[in-house]
């Protein structure tokens, strides 16, 4: 919808714009993403289709059926993985469909279906997506949303890199494409391919192009076919000279998508739709050797017909598949395809092919030249009288419209935004390293807590309120639920917090659900039901870090012994060092702090709340030495008085060396058992506790910043808390590319525990017990104490 100052003169002008556009109207090229293929899997024809999902409407499933020559006998095997497009060819089927591992990229699926192959995919291309996909024999190619073709499987190809395409074709050792600026067609092949069809494609411009064996057929701009190659179908009389939108080659002739839905074929021995299916109205057609499909614009049912598969009895293979790929709803020039935003993510749909836009209606016989050229005139005539009546009731409400579309407009985007982020935040758990995410009702999480009911509340996290609960299966589990605290703010302040809200919801649900690692909180599930956002966590028994330092009296035996402190502090950084090197891609956590570090009925402590985390780009070196990586995209500044990064909240500088920071504060706490922030004797204001332990630290006077609760250290003891202690001022140094790494960080407190002689053997694996040099934490003397 055009800006609302705009509104009043495009209404004015709305019918000289629809009466110019029906005068230069031609067919448009069909959709080159198809949500439906056909492969072959030696003498079975497999036939597959995007289904949407049982489990979410805004997901579709991949679904297979190989006929294998008695369609009755149908195996289906369903995906859950968010694919988009298909394409199927000799022994391979494969699918795309979005990146989990980076924003705003796609990844293309291979599947062998040989007989005796494993049914595992596999990853063939992962990058910018892709306009068009086109398969044939076993190779797939396609179109980069540059322009580039490119072809996997497929040595020996040579395409040159300057040509931009629009759609492509594979046939037997060759490929043929449509240039995005001539319009024209080139062909490319290997030395075994036919010149036939490789070195003489037709002049003109054309929409689409469709090959199969050693011959290709194309579409001119006003819709006419042409084919050339080594057994081409003939095209007898003038029924192919206009009219079309897509096309489906076979091996034995062509099968035409005409503009007004139904489908004309041409050739020896090809089968055109049978019986009722002649008449039908169709979105699209496929084929492969002597079976075609096509999607019924009437319920998006998929049939097929030909070959020796399908039969009277077995046409229908799916009983509602996606109609085509799921765009915003804003990019439909022509129209959406009615019910289509029922089964895309909001503020999406799929998109009325232009070719159909004004034929729908229109009769057969009309597509021709004589009487049929007439009709189509009095169609033009009749939309245009149509488009200026409209305009007399447009001009009367316009007024009021003005102020409707304004806010009706802001309150979409809002909405749109806020469910296009949680959409992308819940496909990690379909393809994450992990178990799936469970999909939890909201009225299952109102019995396990209560209501939401004060009683069970146990905390606060970075979006909201925790609730302890336990689900039907008598699970145990924390659950965070976002509150919306613009309650009871000014209506322009509430948009801002929800999208921060949204943020941190989107966040934490994305680091998690990629994450595995036993110091690292497990999300068990979510609930986005009726705007809620509220995620499930495994129960931790013993709380957070800070509350047992701060809180309990008397402290448990975990945090009343140097070694229990040393061994939650190991098990805390391992946890982060997984985030920083071994998370994909690596994840920036934004606010380590002693509330965020859980500890389970085992005293293991793990890392929490994700709600500020950041994705971390490995290829962007920080420092000198090409380590520490720069988050993806600017940020807010997020995290908490005390323990953040300086060099982050006055630079705005975010590094994985920032949560090294925050984490060598937490080592000063558990150290010195004193809060972040606090008075000291000798001050009269508060102190940061960086300010108050690193000169005693440095003056190696350990002793003085040592917990006075806790009995005095062994010599043991004594000397690795120095040496953690060299390590913490190490961590808060104030220049972030001389602070250790966290990998770095892990190693020494394993030194500093096997010190302590309470230890597991650390990853050096030296059986050998270190003696710690005071001189500095990237110093160490190995000596057998045998």
């Amino acid at each position: 919808m055009p800006p609302p100052r705009r509104l009043h003169g495009f209404l004015l002008v709305l019918p000289l714009l629809l009466v110019s556009l029906l005068a230069r109207w031609r067919p448009a090229a069909a959709s080159a993403l198809s949500t439906f293929a056909l492969a072959r899997a030696g003498d079975a024809t497999i036939v597959c289709g995007l289904l949407p999902s049982a489990s979410s409407p805004l997901l579709a499933d991949l679904n297979c059926t190989a006929a294998g020559g008695d369609h009755a006998r149908q195996e289906t095997y369903p995906s859950s993985h968010p694919f988009a497009a298909l394409a199927g060819g000799e022994d391979f089927l494969c699918a795309v469909g979005p990146s989990g591992e980076r924003a705003g990229a796609v990844d293309m699926r291979w599947w062998d279906l040989s007989p005796g192959a494993p049914s595992r995919a596999k990853r063939v291309y992962s990058g910018p997506p892709l306009r068009a996909l086109a398969a044939g024999e076993y190779r797939v190619c396609g179109v980069l949303g540059s322009g580039e073709l490119h072809c996997w499987r497929w040595r020996g190809l040579g395409i040159p890199g300057n040509l931009r395409f629009v759609a492509a074709a594979v046939g037997d050792g060759f490929v043929c494409g449509i240039l995005r600026d001539a319009e024209s067609i080139r062909c490319f092949g290997n030395d075994t391919a036919d010149p036939a069809v490789a070195g003489a494609p037709p002049g003109g411009s054309y929409d689409v192009v469709a090959a199969c064996g050693t011959r290709a057929c194309a579409l001119s701009k006003a819709g006419a076919i042409t084919c050339w190659g080594r057994g081409r179908p003939e095209l007898a009389g003038a029924g192919a000279a206009a009219g079309y939108a897509a096309l489906a080659l076979g091996e034995d002739g062509v099968c035409g998508l005409r503009t007004n839905g139904t489908i004309s074929c041409f050739g020896d021995g090809v089968a055109s739709p049978p019986g009722s299916l002649a008449d039908a109205q169709y979105l699209d057609v496929k084929a492969q050797g002597k079976a075609f499909c096509g999607v019924l614009m009437a319920n998006y049912s998929l049939v097929c017909w030909g070959g020796r598969e399908f039969n009277d009895t077995n046409r229908l293979v799916f009983r509602r598949v996606m109609p085509g790929p799921c765009a915003p709803m804003s990019s439909c020039n022509c129209g959406v395809l009615a019910g289509s935003a029922n089964i895309c993510a909001a503020g999406s749909c799929v998109c009325m092919d232009c070719a159909f836009q004004f034929n729908l209606a229109v009769p057969n016989e009309s597509l021709g030249t004589g009487k049929g050229g007439r009709s189509r005139r009095a169609v033009w005539i009749a939309v245009a009288a149509g488009a200026a009546g409209f305009l007399v009731l447009l001009v009367a409400l316009q007024f009021a419209l003005l102020l409707w579309c304004r806010r009706r407009r802001r309150r979409r985007r809002n909405e749109q935004d806020a469910a296009g982020d949680v959409q992308q935040a819940l496909m990690p758990q379909r393809i994450g390293s992990r178990s799936v995410v469970e999909r939890f009702t909201l009225e299952m999480l109102h019995a396990a807590t209560d209501g939401f009911s004060d009683d069970c509340r146990i905390g606060t996290g970075s979006f909201g309120s925790v609730y302890r609960g336990t689900l039907p299966d008598g699970r145990d589990v924390a659950i965070k639920r976002a509150e919306d605290s613009a309650k009871a703010s000014s209506s322009a302040a509430r948009p801002a917090r929800r999208r921060d809200r949204e943020t941190a919801f989107n966040s934490e649900l994305t680091a998690l659900a990629r994450a595995n690692h036993k110091n690292i909180v497990c999300l068990l599930g979510c609930c986005a039901d009726s705007g809620e956002r509220v995620l499930v966590y495994e129960f931790m028994a013993n709380g957070t870090l800070h509350d047992q330092l701060h809180s309990r009296t008397p402290m448990a035996p975990a945090v009343a012994s140097w070694r229990g402190r040393l061994t939650i502090a190991l098990d805390a950084a391992r946890g982060i060092e997984y985030m920083h090197v071994y998370a994909v891609p690596p994840i920036i956590h934004r606010d380590v702090k002693s509330a965020n570090i859980l500890l389970d009925d085992a005293w293991t402590a793990k890392i929490a709340d994700f709600g500020l985390s950041s994705i971390l780009d490995p290829t962007a070196g920080a420092c000198d030495d090409g380590g520490g990586g720069t988050p993806r995209a600017p940020l807010y500044t997020g995290g908490t008085v005390g323990y953040m990064d300086p060099e982050y909240y006055r630079l705005q500088h975010l590094t994985d060396k920032s949560d090294v920071y925050s984490f060598g504060v937490v080592l000063l706490e558990l150290m010195s058992g004193c809060r972040v922030v606090q008075r000291y004797a000798e001050s009269v204001t508060p102190k940061n506790v960086v300010e108050f332990a690193v000169p005693h630290i440095l003056a190696d006077d350990v002793a003085r910043v040592l917990d006075p609760r806790l009995p005095a250290p062994t010599p043991e003891e004594a000397e690795a808390l120095a040496y953690v202690g060299y390590l913490a001022a190490d961590c808060v140094g104030p220049i972030g590319c001389d602070r250790p790494s966290m990998t770095e960080v892990v190693d020494a407190l394993e030194r500093a525990l096997a010190a302590c002689g309470a230890a597991p053997l650390s990853r050096a694996g030296t059986g050998r017990r270190p003696v710690l040099s005071r001189s500095g934490t990237d110093q160490f003397d190995l000596t057998d104490t045998d």
